[in-house]
Parts: C-alpha cells; structure tokens; sequence
C-alpha cells in the first residue's frame, strides 16, 4: 500500500487512500519523497542476522530519520522488532500509538514531575543521571508503577550518562533484586572509525560494569558498532541510521539497501547566454550558451545551501534524464538551477521531476557535498514534500 501525505493542504500525519487521492497529490507536488518500508525492513534484517544472538531493536527517533516514525515503526514491529528507541516523550506516544505492545525507552531521560506521562504509554525512561534516578525511585515507590526503566552509562561519549563509579555506586541496589532496571547501555563515540581507540577502552569499561549489574540485559553498540564484531554487541543493539541507508561502515562500501529516493519538479527552462551569472551573488558564471533547469526545492526543503557551486568549486548533482546534471550557483530557499545544456534538447521539460536522492546518487554523497553527515541529512527533509511509503504494512494495526 501507498501513503501519501500532500503537503499544504493535509494535517501533518494524514494518511490518504492512495486510489482516490494519489493521482492528485502527485500532480501537485513540487517534490515526492519516496520511503521503501521494504528497504528499511531488509536493513533490519541484515542488522539483525550480523547480530545474532542479539536482540536487534529499531532506533526511530527524530521522526524516523525524517522517514516517518508511525509507518517505519508499524513495518519494523510487523517484521518482528520488539524494541524500539526514540528521544522524547513526544516521540514515544506517537510511537505507542502504532505499536502498541513493544518496550519503548525514551532516550532523553527522566524529565522532572514525568512519571505519569511515562506510565500511561508503558515507556520506559533512559536515565543517566543520579537525580533522575532518585525521581524516578520517589514516583514508583508513590504509584506502584513498575514499568521498567534503562540505566545509561557513559563510557567515553562525555554527553549522557552516570559516570563509572555513580554506577558501581548503585550496584547494591542491583543485587538486592526488584530493581525495575530493565537495561543497561552505554554508547560509542566513534564506532565509525574501526580502529579508534576510543573503540577498545569503550568497550573495556562498559564490560566491566556490565557484568556487575547481574541479570539485566547490555547494550553497546549503534549502527556502526555492530559491524565492529561480536564483543560489542552484548545483549542488544540499536540500529539508527542504518535502517534508513545510511552507511555505518564509511571506510568501506554501504552494506545497507537505500531507503529514500527524492524528487523536485522542474518549473521552468531558461537559455542563458555565455559570460552571464546565475543565482545569488552572481558566484557562478557560464562558460557557454547554457540551458538551465529551474528546480523547486532548496534549503527551506532540507537541501542545503552548501550543496551549490561556484566559479571555483563543483556543487552536487541531480538525475536528470537519466544523466547527471551538475548544480549551477547557490542554492536558495525555494529554487535550484541546474545545468542541462548536456542533455537533448527537449529530454528536461517543464513539470518534469528529477532526482535529488536515488538513481545512484545517495544520502551519503549528499552528505559529502553538504558538509555533514547522513543524518542531518535525512532528518532536516523538509514538510513541502509529498510523501509516498512503498511497501511493508504501513496500513495496519500491531498488537
């Protein structure tokens, strides 16, 4: 089944019949963002099958990746993922309304006077924090609430987390039973780079206390670690980013399936002479007669301004016509030019889409032409979108 959300004229988080109101909202659309449930579940599969013995949970926060958080989270629980993350309390009730029946932990903590909020949607806080854990010992003892929290630890990371001895401080605690510590974690600073040796020393301390705390399930490992072998993977892992594509093994080839593919429509062709500038500060000048493709997206859509080129530098591409067509000047808000002067004459018209991410150009070549990282990538995919969800079970209700 397909989803389509049209932008503009439907509240965020609509879910329209795809044989009524596809065709139309389509037709509209200044850009298509395309999410292959089908792709995120076979990374999760992969993810899994490299971990194994380990449980492999579904890291779904910032709304998915900027994929969708109910329609990723009704796929991946539908394929048999029974443990989801996200950040915020937010995030968790948009999550438990799709998946009703999964552990839910909440990975930015134990927010003062939260107890009820936590416990009316069964999700369980990440505390890393001696206060938060007093709190939330003062709230279960008041209610009964025996929902289950995770204790995180920090490692080496510096952001999150009880320090090495608060932790050792609390393992009394642990061996007197009836805790209502459901997981223990700690998370990895460079897991990217396979041979930092932050890597190791991580590990090292995170073993240690582990093994302490008698009983309750470890978890290391994020995307990239998981591919660091078997000793970080521990109890359970936690996927982000590579369930959507996105490479967690840079210093080889991406082993994931990508997920996105995204389209802009050309609203306009335009023949510029040779010696003329284009765009935004006049940066970038025409070495011949030029054809250029008015493209409607930008950095108000989540393709940053970084992406565009200039006298000096070459900017990113887009798939036009089944070719590669590079970026002419800045990019702005709304707008893009692209240079077509390559293609046949009447291959790129008016109305036409063509290609930001897919057809070989991916999340993580963007990434590169942008400055940043995947997943600034992914998650800063603007709301102008017109969203289609290809594949998995989107559509239906998990117990």
């Amino acid at each position: 089944m397909n989803i389509v959300s049209e932008p503009n004229s439907i509240p965020a988080g609509s879910v329209l019949s795809p044989e009524a109101n596809q065709a139309a909202a389509l037709a509209t659309a200044t850009g298509v963002l395309s999410v292959d449930l089908d792709a995120v579940v076979a990374n999760w599969r992969k993810l899994e099958k490299t971990a194994v013995p380990a449980e492999c949970a579904g890291v779904i926060k910032a709304d998915a990746y900027g994929c969708g958080l109910e329609p990723v989270a009704r796929a991946l629980a539908n394929a048999g993922c029974k443990t989801f993350f996200v950040a915020t309390l937010d995030e968790a009730r948009a999550a438990r309304a799709a998946i009703p029946s999964a552990a839910l932990y909440v990975l930015d903590g134990f927010i003062q006077n939260s107890g009820e909020a936590y416990a009316k949607i069964d999700a369980r806080p990440v505390i890393g924090d001696l206060n938060e854990l007093a709190e939330w010992d003062v709230f279960c003892r008041r209610t009964g609430w025996a929902g289950g929290a995770a204790i995180h630890i920090d490692t080496g990371m510096n952001r999150l987390g009880l320090t090495l001895a608060e932790a050792q401080g609390i393992i009394p605690r642990i061996n007197a039973g009836d805790h209502g510590i459901t997981l223990v974690m700690s998370h990895l600073a460079c897991a990217e780079s396979l041979n930092h040796p932050l890597n190791a020393r991580q590990l090292a301390s995170f073993r240690q206390i582990a093994s302490v705390f008698s009983g309750v399930p470890a978890s290391l490992a994020n995307s990239s670690g998981i591919f660091l072998g078997a000793p970080f993977q521990f109890d359970l892992v936690r996927p982000g980013a590579a369930l959507y594509g996105v490479n967690p093994t840079p210093e080889s080839d991406n082993p994931m399936q990508p997920v996105v593919e995204l389209k802009a429509r050309v609203v306009q062709i335009r023949d510029v002479e040779r010696g003329e500038s284009v765009g935004y500060g006049a940066t970038w000048t025409t070495r011949r007669p030029t054809r250029l493709a008015i493209v409607s997206a930008g950095y108000g859509d989540g393709y940053f301004r970084a992406g565009g080129s200039n006298d000096g530098t070459r900017g990113a591409e887009v798939m036009a016509a089944g070719k590669r067509c590079p970026i002419a000047g800045r990019i702005s808000m709304d707008l893009m030019a692209i240079d077509i002067t390559d293609l046949e004459k009447n291959a790129v018209r008016r109305g036409h889409l063509v290609t930001l991410i897919g057809d070989g150009i991916t999340v993580d070549e963007l990434a590169h032409h942008f400055g940043t990282i995947g997943y600034e990538v992914l998650t800063s995919l603007g709301s102008r979108y017109a969203r289609v969800y290809k594949g998995g079970t989107a559509d239906g209700a998990v117990g």
